[in-house]
């Protein structure tokens, strides 16, 4: 079996620094950690032009056609199913290393940093973790706390990450620089209530409307809708006809369903299932408030999205939506466990009378989200952390 296959994507030329990187995947499911890698790519692009990338994939077959990343090498193990997947995988991860002998291994996973481990031990080749939310929470894996002590960076996605990493596994907050999940302002932008939602849910454009943007998943009930929902009763007790649209799809959707009925809320809650890329800006503009009360958002991309629609945004204060809302600077933080809480904030909101002013100010909104987790911003730091990391490490 040949195990190190070159996909024939081309080397940048020149190029006197090499990275790997290891990932689950990046094309085949879009989640928050294949679209975070994938800005991780597109930022050495964009300020690190001359460093060579040999991205390592464990799930997926190729690079779709669609996909501008064609300066970097591509790995992939998807074509192969189960144990093989995994043994081309890693078999990929130690020949490359040893033969390649690149600057510096990047882990797009904790569940890939004890190889990494393994190969500094043996090589010296200094590896980094990525780390997001509960990935990297409460970990008892005994090879894994090895290499998140033995790694020479662990980036992490969020404050509240880091800090429940040096406080679990007593690593020094300097070893844990920060790269928070950036997001493309340039498809998030204010505009007025679309007319064809209005009409597709048979809404009016006065209406108070919550939305929710998530996966329906039984693995992701901490993502607060359920809260949401049964606040409901008590917000239309001040606003009869609010409405509330939960946007994902998933296999806990028949649950949500039964609770809805239970509730005897059929005629305000849409669950408007799946929407495309294209709909998704539109989908933020149609609401009056965003809200998602979790308690295991590693950082929470859809905050940032609202956010830079102009939208008040509500999120729970036991997770990364800290980070996301810059510790209620920029949206309301509460605790995702209390209903009461849940329905008098919104109601706050919704009523004009949340004591941060900022909330109604769309446009102020939108220039702090950009500033501090656009684009731009995270190249720049991405790009600090690596010269940082090729001034200490020149051969």
């Amino acid at each position: 079996m040949k195990f190190l296959t070159f996909s024939g994507m081309k080397k940048k030329q020149g190029a006197q620094k090499s990275i790997h990187l290891w990932v689950p995947n990046l094309f085949e499911f879009k989640g928050g950690i294949q679209v975070y890698i994938q800005d991780f790519l597109r930022a050495i692009d964009t300020n690190l032009p001359n460093l060579a990338v040999s991205v390592f994939d464990k799930i997926d077959r190729n690079l779709p056609a669609e996909i501008s990343l064609d300066s970097h090498s591509f790995f992939f193990s998807g074509n192969f199913t189960g144990f093989w997947q995994t043994l081309h995988f890693a078999a990929n991860l130690v020949s490359a290393a040893l033969i390649k002998r690149p600057s510096l291994i990047v882990c797009g996973h904790l569940n890939f940093a004890p190889v990494a481990f393994w190969i500094h031990r043996f090589t010296g080749i200094p590896y980094w973790i990525i780390v997001y939310g509960v990935d990297a929470w409460n970990v008892k894996n005994l090879w894994k706390k090895k290499a998140l002590q033995a790694a020479h960076k662990v980036i992490s996605i969020s404050e509240y990450t880091r800090n429940r990493l040096t406080e679990e596994q007593k690593i020094h907050a300097q070893k844990i620089p920060l790269l928070p999940v950036t997001f493309d302002a340039n498809r998030f932008y204010i505009a007025p209530k679309p007319d064809y939602l209005l009409k597709r849910y048979g809404l009016q454009v006065s209406q108070p409307i919550i939305l929710t943007v998530c996966r329906l998943a039984s693995s992701d009930f901490y993502k607060g809708y359920d809260q949401i929902i049964r606040s409901l009763p008590d917000i239309r007790s001040h606003f009869p006809n609010l409405h509330y649209i939960l946007v994902g799809k998933g296999d806990d959707r028949p649950r949500v369903e039964q609770l809805i009925a239970q509730l005897n809320l059929q005629e305000c809650v849409t669950l408007a299932g799946f929407v495309s890329d294209q709909e998704l800006c539109d989908h933020y503009n149609l609401c009056d408030v965003f809200a998602m009360p979790s308690k295991g958002e590693g950082f929470g991309i859809v905050y940032l999205e609202a956010l830079a629609c102009g939208k008040p945004t509500l999120g729970g204060n036991q997770d990364g939506a800290i980070d996301a809302l810059c510790h209620g600077e920029l949206g309301a933080l509460i605790d995702p466990d209390d209903v009461g809480e849940i329905a008098k904030i919104l109601i706050q909101i919704l009523r004009g009378k949340y004591p941060n002013p900022i909330i109604y100010q769309p446009q102020t909104l939108r220039n702090k989200v950009i500033e501090t987790y656009g684009f731009e911003r995270f190249t720049q730091l991405l790009h600090h952390y690596f010269k940082d990391f090729f001034s200490a490490h020149p051969a």
